[in-house]
């Protein structure tokens, strides 16, 4: 890929919008990849009446929240918007969203949206009980986040969106088109769809023929680094970015944050905290588990795959505890000017292992 910038670089910035589970976030780097401002937001994804599972993703919503963050890390960094040489976004994976054949996003669902529970099932028994089988050979991937079973039930349930829909993307490549107008995927977020093919990097449509679904709403597939297009002049206005910034093609959170982080060689492995925690581990090739156990992602890196492992909600659960038990942590936050993560995980930071000898009662009960 060719350099963006080549004169008096120590004067530009790059920004990454992450579009988390539980909230969104626009990081100023130095070009030597130091922090240096950010602007956050938390958000939540509501369930819609009468469907059990949904977990909604407001586009509407939270595309003004990702402009404040866009707005607030400007601000906060105190740098001129034409000092950002380029921008980029990634995004929990799984989540989806659809287009019209205008372009506008029309449904979106947050990664761990469940309302298509029966569709997974109905799915499960085609061809002689044997889909689930072809689609994680194909993907690394089941059926129970995958898109499959949320287009069926699209299909099933809200065909008028269904048939609208032209155009298929996750979260991090919808972010990006709204910065620039351009349509595409990335193979680390894309392979989380359940469609994309581990060893070519590119769309499976016999996966959704096969499933009785429309295969002509695949977006085109760039990597990750690939320059996508230019901010344009409507989202300029909006997140406070120069208009003609490149925008630049992101992925997957985790993969991202594994990038970043150095995981990039065969073997080597990661555990990153978030909403969800994930430990995965670096193959040199694409190999799946005979017993569909081991989820198996698209690195950022071509030709690299992950095996996956996940803890749910453990962030939320992190969450819930902010906001049940620490308002006097908070206060104290606010006034140093610190995240209240911050603060909490500098006091825990002096709790020697074992906690001083103290148990939970309910685990203590269990142990006896």
């Amino acid at each position: 890929m060719a350099r963006l910038f080549t004169l008096s670089e120590s004067k530009y910035y790059l920004m990454a919008l992450d579009a988390g589970t539980g909230s969104i976030r626009a990081v100023i780097f130095d070009l030597e990849g130091n922090q240096i401002a950010v602007g956050q937001a938390e958000w939540r994804h509501l369930a819609v009446p009468d469907v059990p599972g949904s977990m909604e993703f407001d586009l509407n919503k939270n595309w003004q929240l990702a402009c404040e963050c866009m707005r607030q890390a400007l601000h906060n960094a105190g740098i001129a918007p034409e000092y950002i040489a380029a921008v980029s976004a990634c995004s929990m994976r799984e989540g989806i969203v659809l287009y019209n054949n205008e372009g506008a996003p029309i449904w979106a669902c947050a990664n761990v949206d469940a309302r298509a529970a029966r569709e997974v099932s109905e799915l499960k028994e085609l061809h002689n009980n044997t889909f689930e089988n072809e689609v994680y050979r194909a993907t690394g991937q089941t059926l129970a986040l995958s898109a499959i079973p949320r287009l069926l039930w699209l299909a099933h349930h809200r065909s008028d969106i269904y048939r609208q829909a032209s155009t298929i993307t996750m979260i991090s490549d919808w972010l990006a088109y709204m910065l620039s107008g351009e349509l595409a995927v990335d193979p680390s977020n894309a392979g989380t769809t359940g469609l994309l093919d581990l060893t070519t990097r590119d769309w499976k449509p016999a996966l959704l023929d096969m499933a009785g679904l429309r295969a002509d709403i695949l977006s085109p597939v760039k990597e990750t680094g690939t320059l996508l297009g230019v901010v344009s002049s409507q989202a300029a206005e909006l997140c406070g970015l120069k208009a003609g910034t490149p925008v630049v093609v992101g992925g997957g959170d985790v993969q991202l944050g594994c990038l970043g982080l150095g995981v990039v060689r065969p073997a080597q492995t990661a555990v990153l905290g978030g909403t969800f925690w994930q430990q995965v581990v670096n193959l040199a090739a694409p190999v799946t588990d005979p017993e569909m156990n081991v989820r198996v992602n698209p690195h950022v890196i071509p030709g690299m795959v992950q095996a996956e492992s996940i803890s749910f909600f453990t962030g939320l659960t992190m969450r819930w505890f902010r906001d049940a038990f620490c308002a006097e942590e908070k206060l104290i936050a606010e006034r140093l000017g610190i995240d209240t993560y911050t603060l909490l995980e500098e006091m825990a930071s002096r709790v020697p292992p074992g906690s001083w000898g103290r148990n939970a009662d309910l685990l203590r009960q269990n142990a006896l």
